[in-house]
């Protein structure tokens, strides 16, 4: 994944004048560490867990990423994603670097206070690296805001004192920021509000399937029926909907509240069974990938008919498959920008904590709305401007910020005899 990654950056590279040595810098992580974490199970057995955090990179700030626990998580994709939060955190202009952790887990199998003993030892493994000013987590897949809150108040137990800032996506009782849940989700609305006319998507009426449907997903899909789009198609990993007269997002959510799953959720009356393969491929004007990586591949890349890709999920679109998208002429709206909006709240919530504060939900909307659609506008124009398109656009934008700072701490030219 890494690699795949890189190459991606590389390629963006050879549009603007990066120095060499930002990208000498990019091309490996500062640090990664990886523990193991006994947990005592409910039956009385010790089981180890395998887990890393990994500190991409700090040239803009402290690292911020999230900590995924899923059983398929490893060094690579740590610090893959650590990676894309070092670019997210540049493109859209927060004090950060980049940073991921993770747990291979499967979480189903773990009881509550087994996932709260393993919540709590992956802080005890990693607080050396963990602070406000250094490296900050959040949620990320299969954590939420009681993991984190359980977190949060184990690293307040290690150090003796209260540490908020140290930890963003906490519930609200214990000083996260209002917001925050719904923040991914918002963010990439906006982001396709700023950017539908220039991709080609109506901007109201347009027919959106999405792919994987927690909390990012739903909460784009409301915001979307919102503007006036219509949810065609909803699928998590047990099967999906698909209803060309629209699905409503919250009775999906609804219906996979009281029974796990999308699938047999009410519709208009004209559905049909869709399986994640076929929701992929359907006929829609924007299809929308928020399940896992690796799903939209040079297997399926031709087949699909939308119009364009807002990438909510981490690395949805295989690198291979990018120039089969460009032939047939979809258009990407990247991951670095499309689901950024949560980093850019966990940033609002690490200000309220190091100043004390607790700001309403119309303030922290209005900012973060006001910065994906700053920033999106910006990708969109870079692109234009460049003849390039809009992930190339990104990471340009990215890497001219990064590079920024490293100019002004002293470059090869300014160290020469």
């Amino acid at each position: 994944m890494l690699e795949a990654a890189l190459e991606r950056m590389n390629r963006a590279a050879g549009h603007c004048n990066i120095p060499e040595e930002v990208l000498l810098r990019l091309h490996s992580p500062a640090e990664v560490t990886m523990a193991s974490l006994p947990v005592r199970r409910d039956d009385g057995r010790l089981q180890i867990f395998r887990a890393w955090r990994c500190r991409y990179n700090d040239t803009r700030g402290p690292g911020k990423g999230g900590i995924r626990f899923h059983p398929e998580v490893s060094q690579d994709e740590v610090a893959t994603l650590a990676f894309w939060m070092t670019l997210k955190c540049a493109v859209v202009d927060l004090p950060f670097g980049g940073a991921k952790g993770g747990v291979a887990v499967d979480v189903s199998d773990l009881s509550t206070m087994e996932l709260e003993r393993l919540s709590r030892a992956y802080v005890r493994a990693f607080a050396h690296t963990l602070g406000d000013r250094r490296d900050i987590p959040a949620p990320d897949m299969y954590t939420n805001g009681r993991v984190i809150a359980w977190m949060s108040d184990e690293l307040r137990i290690l150090n003796g004192e209260h540490v908020p800032a140290a930890i963003t996506g906490k519930p609200e009782a214990v000083g996260g920021s209002a917001g925050r849940i719904e923040a991914t989700g918002r963010g990439a609305a906006q982001v396709l509000a700023a950017l539908a006319k220039d991709i080609g998507v109506p901007p109201e009426g347009a027919r959106v399937a999405v792919q994987g449907f927690g909390n990012a997903a739903y909460h784009l899909a409301a915001a979307l029926r919102d503007q006036g789009h219509r949810i065609v198609a909803v699928s998590d990993s047990g099967g999906g909907l698909y209803d060309p007269d629209g699905i409503d997002p919250d009775e999906v959510r609804a219906h996979k509240a009281r029974t796990g799953a999308v699938a047999g959720a009410p519709t208009f009356g004209t559905a049909r069974d869709i399986d994640n393969a076929g929701l992929l491929t359907c006929d829609c004007d924007l299809l929308v990938p928020a399940a896992t990586g690796g799903q939209i591949t040079c297997d399926n890349a031709a087949d699909i008919q939308a119009r364009a890709i807002l990438e909510v999920a981490n690395g949805p679109v295989d690198p291979a498959a990018d120039a089969d998208l460009h032939d047939t002429g979809v258009i990407v709206v990247p991951d670095i920008l499309a689901n950024a909006g949560g980093v850019v709240v966990s940033h609002l919530e690490w200000v309220q904590n190091l100043g004390g504060e607790r700001w309403p939900l119309d303030r922290v909307r209005e900012q973060l709305d006001a910065t994906m659609c700053r920033e999106a506008r910006a990708v969109q124009e870079l692109a234009a401007e460049m003849e390039i398109d809009l992930r190339q656009a990104a990471y340009v934008h990215a890497l001219r910020r990064i590079g920024a700072v490293a100019e002004a701490r002293g470059m090869e030219q300014h160290y020469r005899a």
